[in-house]
């Protein structure tokens, strides 16, 4: 059986990327493809990593969070790293709770404005 290994065209396309992404993610170090010559490849390791990538940032958190949550695995174990997401996901748990709560607010002002000035208005 072969190793899933993806070209860099083919993982942009996997996961709906850009190149530009792609190579800050590199830059940063949050991916680590193997090279042949000038070419990059993308083994099961770095496609899990970009699917843990791309999930933490829809959670909301930055690319640091990311990066340390990715390294906690490496230097400490599977055991850390999920004691470590439980910590993250209550900081972002909270601070989606605040904006959901902005969000709302925000809504029922607007919608409120809009009823006065709507009710205050001559008919079109």
């Amino acid at each position: 059986m072969t190793e899933t290994r993806l070209s860099f065209k083919e993982m942009c396309a996997r996961f709906e990327t850009t190149p530009r992404t792609l190579r800050h993610y590199e830059y940063i170090e949050l991916l680590q493809p193997g090279k042949d010559g000038r070419a990059r490849f993308y083994g099961p390791r770095e496609i899990a990593r970009m699917t843990l990538i791309l999930r933490g940032r829809r959670f909301g958190f930055s690319l640091e969070e990311i990066r340390q949550w990715l390294l906690i695995y490496e230097t400490r174990g599977t055991s850390a790293q999920m004691r470590a997401l439980i910590d993250l996901a209550d900081r972002q748990l909270a601070q989606l709770r605040r904006q959901k709560d902005q969000i709302e607010t925000a809504i029922h002002e607007l919608q409120s404005l809009r009823d006065t000035v709507a009710a205050s208005s001559d008919p079109v």
